[in-house]
């Protein structure tokens, strides 16, 4: 994984503890799951919609936002970047398709 992959994940970590007044991610998860799931929705949107606008300094921008608000919810959910991309990992050769039928069988 990336160094700064990791950086965040750790930040994310530490922060997690801090006090919501003078941290958003400690103020992220004061509110709860439902809320991290609703702000990494958000970004996902405001993803698409800059690259349904042509905007690739604003594609940049949210999807930064937007794995910065996925690494607040994987925290949650003591989950990591590296699981993740040992998800990814274990895909890779795999057809898309079959892929997404083998989740079905599941």
């Amino acid at each position: 994984m990336s160094g700064t992959l990791k950086r965040l994940e750790n930040t994310i970590k530490e922060r997690r503890v801090g006090d919501p007044a003078l941290s958003y991610v400690a103020k992220l998860t004061a509110a709860g799951r439902a809320k991290m799931a609703q702000k990494l929705g958000e970004e996902a949107v405001e993803t698409v919609i800059a690259a349904m606008g042509g905007d690739a300094k604003a594609v940049t921008d949210e999807a930064a936002d937007l794995m910065f608000h996925l690494g607040v919810l994987l925290a949650d959910m003591d989950l990591s970047f590296d699981d993740v991309m040992a998800e990814l990992d274990r895909r890779e050769g795999v057809s898309g398709i079959d892929e997404k039928a083998s989740r079905k069988a599941e």
